[in-house]
């Protein structure tokens, strides 16, 4: 009897442990939270498209002897693949930015959130500048231009000679790093300019035809401080047809512009302040927002939304 009822207990005690054991097992498991102290998800967006590097259009040795192959490797493979790599930094911290190209952010700086505004204009112009350089330079090339761009040189500068002389005369004398540049002004005017560090033309509302990279990286290795130079020599290596292309283009796109200004005159971009007619600031995004006239290869031939 004492057995039977042992063994009563027994079965009823295991039972209930099994029945208990599994009411646990059919409640939702609490999912555990995560340490503040862990590393957070990367913020890194794999859908936003980085910039590129774009590769030379020829070899390293192409512009021997003006410029040499360990030059134009450092200068391409390092210092502007550095920009490059800074620039992405720099959008990856606001993805707001995808689809807005390098040449749209640059003329219109102060729509750039300010922490990273200053990257974006140094790597951003760096990156411009550079792709620039590249295609208007080639081997076997030199000489003068032809066609409009020849006869608009001459005559704002009275000839091809004189031209030359100024350019390098704004190179040579362009303290530190910078640029020297051929733009195309808001008259539609041929000028001559110099810019600091990575400075676009355009951001000054500046259309560069051609210009000449005067920092030390591009010419240090061959020349040392012989900048006035590397300067002269620099000729031996210019594609007029390519920075012929660009006058073209900026010609027309500088039409473009002109209407649109007349345009926004017609539609109240005017208004009247102590009985004068006073304009309002129009920026380049006012102007794509209205039609998009800016031809993103006119500055880059790679450029593609970020």
């Amino acid at each position: 009897m004492r057995k039977s009822l042992q063994q009563q207990i027994s079965f009823f005690l295991v039972t209930g442990i099994a029945f208990l054991i599994f009411l646990v097992s059919c409640q939702e498991m609490p999912q555990a939270q995560q340490s503040p102290s862990a590393t957070p998800p990367s913020q890194t967006d794999p859908t936003i498209v980085p910039v590129q590097l774009p590769p030379l259009p020829y070899n390293y040795d192409a512009l021997e002897p003006y410029i040499d192959a360990e030059t134009m490797m450092v200068h391409h493979d390092r210092h502007h693949a550095t920009y490059v790599d800074r620039l992405n930094e720099a959008i990856q911290q606001n993805p707001d930015l995808q689809g807005v190209s390098v040449v749209t952010m640059l003329q219109d700086l102060n729509r750039v959130p300010e922490a990273i505004r200053t990257a974006i204009r140094n790597n951003g112009g760096g990156h411009l500048n550079h792709t620039m350089f590249w295609q208007i330079m080639a081997p076997n090339a030199g000489g003068q231009p032809t066609g409009a761009l020849a006869e608009a040189i001459n005559s704002t500068f009275g000839n091809f000679d004189t031209f030359k002389q100024q350019f390098n005369q704004a190179g040579s004398s362009r303290f530190g790093s910078g640029w020297v540049w051929l733009v195309l002004n808001s008259q539609g005017q041929l000028q001559i300019v110099s810019t600091a560090n990575q400075d676009s033309p355009i951001m000054d509302g500046l259309y560069p035809v051609m210009g000449n990279d005067v920092w030390e990286h591009a010419y240090y290795l061959k020349y040392q401080n012989r900048r006035v130079e590397y300067l002269d020599n620099w000729w031996n290596v210019v594609n007029w047809t390519e920075v012929d292309r660009r006058f073209t283009q900026a010609k027309g796109l500088q039409a473009q512009l002109s209407t649109r200004r007349l345009q926004a005159v017609s539609s109240q971009e005017f208004r009247q302040a102590n009985g004068t007619a006073e304009r309002l600031p129009i920026t380049c995004a006012y102007y794509q927002q209205q039609s998009p006239v800016v031809p993103s290869q006119l500055f880059d031939p790679t450029d593609h939304p970020l």
